[in-house]
């Protein structure tokens, strides 16, 4: 039986028997909207979750069942970008922030407190305060990079080396606008920093989990990772990161931000490449297979 540990920042599922190398993070699936953060927004509830990678967490749900700790965030993307450092803050939306040298994130809305979400929707009228944005990441941001330091930490002792996921979802319009004539579109896109942040042999096996299911791959268009694959992604010391995007079209109403009826059938689905990706890690798998 697998244990949960359940905090405002985050909830760690962890397995009963750790198995494998292979640590599962979803930084962008939080769907925790504090009432006064509502309040404060132009947008309404359903708009402002348009930037959020929802249900993601229950795609990669069984990693504990296979050996694997999964880390989910509890707090949204619109709130608290976890994919962003902790001082990419933006001097438009925060008061008395001094203006940094140019970070394109940062300049399109898209730093560690969001301005704005999909389609450049602005989140508020005005600025919040400074001591709000500290408040967020002293009660989001530092306890979940925390934990996934520490399970971090824990594969690469246990295992000597540890393997991020780093699982996401992707507007099935991002896709189609990289999409080449006559070629059928990705459903899947593995970032690893242009091999920065990930030995090529694991994102091989990463990727085979995901083709023997029948999906489409591609690698670091138009996703390569960010704060997160660059920050974790340590290849020379045996600690990798991959950034997963998973096309929402195949499993979600975008527009409605539902669930399709055949999520379940999608989530057996991933059951099994989730269960390629533990296996393909695991220290007795890697000795047969030398």
């Amino acid at each position: 039986m697998m244990h949960r540990t359940v905090t405002e920042a985050y909830c760690l599922s962890r397995p009963a028997l750790h198995s494998t190398p292979v640590v599962f993070s979803s930084p962008h699936s939080g769907r925790d909207y504090p009432l006064a953060f509502l309040q404060s927004s132009i947008l309404s509830d359903h708009l402002i979750r348009s930037s959020e990678d929802a249900f993601v967490d229950e795609l990669f749900a069984d990693a504990p069942q296979l050996g694997a700790p999964l880390l989910a965030a509890r707090g949204p993307r619109a709130y608290i970008d976890l994919n962003r450092a902790a001082d990419e803050l933006d001097p438009a939306v925060i008061e008395g922030i001094m203006r940094a040298p140019h970070n394109p994130r940062i300049s399109s809305g898209l730093g560690v407190i969001p301005r704005v979400v999909s389609q450049g929707r602005p989140i508020y009228r005005g600025k919040i305060g400074l001591a709000e944005a500290e408040q967020r990441l002293r009660r989001h941001w530092h306890p979940y990079h925390d934990a996934l330091h520490g399970l971090m930490d824990e594969s690469l002792l246990r295992f000597g080396e540890a393997v991020l996921i780093d699982c996401h979802s992707m507007p099935h319009e991002a896709i189609e606008a990289h999409a080449r004539p006559g070629v059928p579109h990705p459903e899947v896109v593995l970032g690893d920093r242009f091999g920065a942040s990930a030995g090529r042999d694991v994102v091989a096996r990463i990727e085979a989990a995901f083709r023997g299911a029948g999906l489409r791959v591609v690698h670091n268009a138009p996703f390569a990772g960010a704060y997160i694959t660059q920050t974790y992604g340590r290849p020379s010391r045996r600690q990798h990161a991959v950034q997963i995007e998973i096309d929402r079209s195949l499993y979600m109403d975008e527009g409605r931000i539902q669930r399709r009826p055949d999520f379940a059938a999608f989530q057996k689905l991933m059951m099994g490449i989730v269960a390629g990706i533990t296996t393909a890690f695991r220290p007795d798998t890697a000795l047969a297979a030398e």
